[in-house]
């Protein structure tokens, strides 16, 4: 099984950190994790994909071992778009395929869609284009966010776990997984303070988006990729993602295949071998 390399890559907000498996030679592969997660995501799926592709999985800004942004700073969802286009950059790739779990499938389609010459291939799971919200949601949303990131600096200070296992437990809860499943995202996304662990992410990562996209804009990007899209999504359908709103999406694309596999959120870490045969296959 192919051993995972550390990577640091230098971008303008400071650095992105990532992990790279499988031989250089083979094709590029960017993989990009969800919402507080990290590239530990990819640490069961990532070695059975390496037979075929050169994968390097980036902690995107404010997750995992990455910068933090300053003092201040929001986290807006475009930005991460500089972090897919930054991370192609720094390692040489012109072009690459994307693989995407939950917000990483939400970006990686609509950077296809978006700069459609760097996209050989789109590999997504549980993600097509982002979470939405109506209109009359707008106002009161905007107001939210705007009250919880000028409260920020009020915020009690990050709990800390006496031991990783306690930290493995609480992620296991907020997320349904397993404690095999937990532990890869927990390893690398927790620190050392004194008496135990807090999370890495940055706490600000927690607060809400002050805007999205109306669907409508959604299956209006999403009409925009061309690259072969094969979309894994799990059965029963995930409650935020249900199945006539993703079909709906998936026929916007014009080359996508959909493959509906047992499972959760997290079906690539907790079922690997399935999911990596039908992105192989």
């Amino acid at each position: 099984m192919s051993v995972a390399e550390e990577l640091e890559l230098d971008v303008n907000h400071g650095v992105l950190a990532a992990r790279r498996w499988g031989a250089t030679s083979l094709p590029p592969l960017l993989a990009l994790h969800g919402w507080l997660d990290n590239a530990g995501s990819f640490d069961a799926l990532a070695p059975l994909l390496a037979t075929r592709w050169q994968v390097v999985a980036i902690d995107l800004r404010g997750h995992g071992l990455s910068s933090h942004l300053a003092a201040g700073a929001w986290y807006h969802y475009v930005d991460y778009f500089d972090d897919i286009r930054a991370a192609l950059d720094v390692l040489g790739w012109s072009r690459a395929s994307l693989l995407g779990h939950s917000l990483g499938g939400a970006l990686a389609s609509q950077f296809a869609a978006i700069y459609p010459e760097r996209v050989e291939r789109l590999l997504l799971i549980e993600g097509l284009g982002p979470l939405t919200y109506t209109l009359e949601d707008a106002l009161p949303r905007l107001r939210q966010a705007l009250d919880q990131h000028a409260a920020f600096a009020l915020r009690r200070p990050l709990r800390v776990y006496t031991t990783l296992d306690e930290a493995i437990h609480a992620r296991c809860l907020a997320n349904d997984l397993s404690p095999a499943a937990a532990r890869a995202i927990v390893l690398r996304g927790v620190r050392e303070v004194e008496g135990g662990w807090v999370w890495s992410s940055d706490p600000r990562l927690t607060v809400v988006s002050p805007q999205r996209y109306t669907e409508d804009e959604v299956l209006a990007t999403l009409a925009g990729i061309q690259a072969p899209t094969h979309l894994v999504l799990a059965d029963p359908a995930t409650s935020y993602l249900p199945l006539a709103m993703m079909q709906a999406r998936a026929d916007r694309v014009a080359d996508l295949r959909l493959t509906r596999l047992p499972g959760n959120h997290h079906l690539h870490l907790e079922n690997a071998p399935a999911v990596a045969a039908a992105l192989l296959g």
